[in-house]
């Protein structure tokens, strides 16, 4: 009998959502306050409806509901708790399109109504990109070496047993051979707070980068040998999610950096204990504060991560040190169209100098200065402060289900932002590595305009021309939002 009734509710909610819509949220918000002489002063939900979720879990999307059944509400409150919830089930990136839909049964009364797309979530990926730090890297620096190319398969799954499970397996060849897996499972718990993480990675490389000699990475290839460089690293990482937005990371690893002994020739200081074999375990803990409106090209809300990493945690390890990192980006939206992003970036090692595999500075991802692409600035704090007004040119759409019969690829987004941007920061190297005194230990900054590309699934690419504080300009194509 219970089913039965559940059943006419949500029938009766359909039919309501077909002949009401001027009650959908977000685009008929107004249009009802208009059609309703009075607007409820509170309104109590009898009901929540999750449609369109023909693999994901209820209780994986509910748990993005802060709305509750059986509470009064204020109405102003209701619609702005609507929008929120309807980012945060959003930025699970399970799903196409997100609406949530009140529909007034009575004078107080509403049903909600949840209404999904879901993506397609079995994902064989091509694996054929570059070896570099970016496109200008190869395209300039390395002039266009087909042999930097990485090619290879692998299998992603994005939404194991409809749980939110991540499952990642892949092969790599060319340049650099990688063999990798990853399961992550976000909740381990009924409460739905805590989740666990495992990697296993291992690569080899005949070509690698063995250090910086006037801000360019310098390359060593021996002909002679096979494999230069193998590296084997494992990691569990447990997570806790008290509220919404705030999540806790416990990170233990291990890693092993195997190299030839040629490459001492070429750099002494490849390693600083002695030997050509680097091993340690570690251990993390970091705090992420994620309150984006869309985590992959956010434009509204704010971003905080602290790290805190400890290399060498046993006494045999070869490296004892600490790394502290910040990155704090906040997203101010005046309008649909327009809107400005700044993000400030910290990172610093406690010790005074790093084996070459731990070196950071700009140019490593995710620390870069526009106009700079070219350029690896290496030290033991790096501070960097990007910011960018954005205003979006169109916003459109392409209808394909005529010609596609999937209805996770049935429609293609476009997204087109025209961003002025201007990066600064600067880099301490405690060594003063004469060859690259010329951009370390000194204000640098960046400047320029760019074409922000948002596309199916939150795809990201951006052109943009940059010119840097040497008067140095050039054009570059990057993937992947800045912020």
């Amino acid at each position: 009998m219970k089913r039965f009734f559940t059943y006419c509710n949500l029938s009766y909610l359909l039919f309501c959502a077909v002949l009401l819509p001027s009650f959908a949220f977000p685009q008929a918000v107004d249009s009802t306050e208009q059609r309703l002489s009075t607007v409820p002063d509170k309104v109590v939900i009898n009901n929540i409806f999750i449609i369109g979720n023909e693999k994901t879990k209820k209780n994986i999307i509910m748990r993005e509901i802060d709305l509750q059944e059986g509470i009064y509400y204020e109405w102003e409150d209701l619609i702005s708790i609507i929008e929120a919830d309807k980012k945060k089930i959003y930025n699970l990136q399970l799903f196409n399109s997100v609406e949530i839909t009140p529909l007034l049964t009575g004078t107080d009364q509403i049903e909600l109504l949840v209404s999904l797309t879901e993506r397609w979530y079995i994902i064989p990926n091509i694996i054929l990109n570059l070896a570099d730090r970016n496109l200008a890297e190869w395209w300039t620096n390395q002039n266009r070496d087909l042999s930097r190319v990485n090619y290879g398969g692998r299998l992603v799954h994005n939404n194991v047993g409809g749980r939110n499970e991540k499952l990642r397996i892949g092969g790599q060849l060319g340049f650099t051979k990688v063999f990798e897996v990853l399961y992550s499972k976000p909740y381990i718990d009924r409460k739905q707070k805590h989740g666990l993480a495992a990697q296993f990675t291992y690569f080899t490389q005949k070509t690698i980068p063995v250090k910086s000699e006037f801000n360019r990475q310098v390359f060593y290839r021996n002909e002679n040998e096979d494999v230069l460089r193998k590296n084997t690293a494992a990691f569990l990482r447990y997570t806790f999610r008290g509220s919404y937005y705030n999540f806790h990371f416990v990170t233990a690893g291990y890693n092993k950096t195997s190299i030839n002994e040629d490459v001492f020739t070429q750099n002494p200081a490849y390693f600083l204990h002695g030997t050509n074999s680097l091993e340690y375990f570690l251990l993390g803990y970091s705090y992420r504060h994620d309150n984006r409106d869309n985590i992959a090209y956010a434009t509204d809300g704010q971003l905080l991560n602290l790290g805190l990493t400890r290399y060498g945690i046993l006494g045999s390890d070869d490296i004892k040190d600490t790394e502290f990192t910040l990155n704090a980006n906040k997203y101010f939206r005046f309008s649909d169209n327009f809107h400005f992003v700044s993000g400030l970036s910290f990172n610093t090692f406690f010790g005074q100098r790093q084996p070459f595999s731990l070196v950071r500075g700009i140019g490593y991802n995710p620390n870069f200065i526009r106009g700079y692409e070219l350029n690896v600035i290496e030290g033991q704090q790096v501070l960097v402060h990007k910011n960018s007004f954005r205003f979006k040119l169109f916003d459109w759409g392409i209808d394909v289900s005529d010609y596609m019969p999937l209805d996770e690829f049935s429609y293609l987004p476009f997204k087109v932002y025209l961003s002025a941007n201007f990066d600064h920061g600067y880099v301490n190297d405690r060594n003063k590595i004469p060859e690259n005194l010329r951009l370390t230990n000194q204000y640098l900054y960046g400047y320029g305009l760019g074409l922000d590309l948002v596309s199916l699934y939150d795809m990201v690419f951006r052109f943009e021309y940059s010119i840097n504080s040497k008067n140095e300009g050039a054009f570059f194509i990057n993937v992947k939002a800045p912020f």
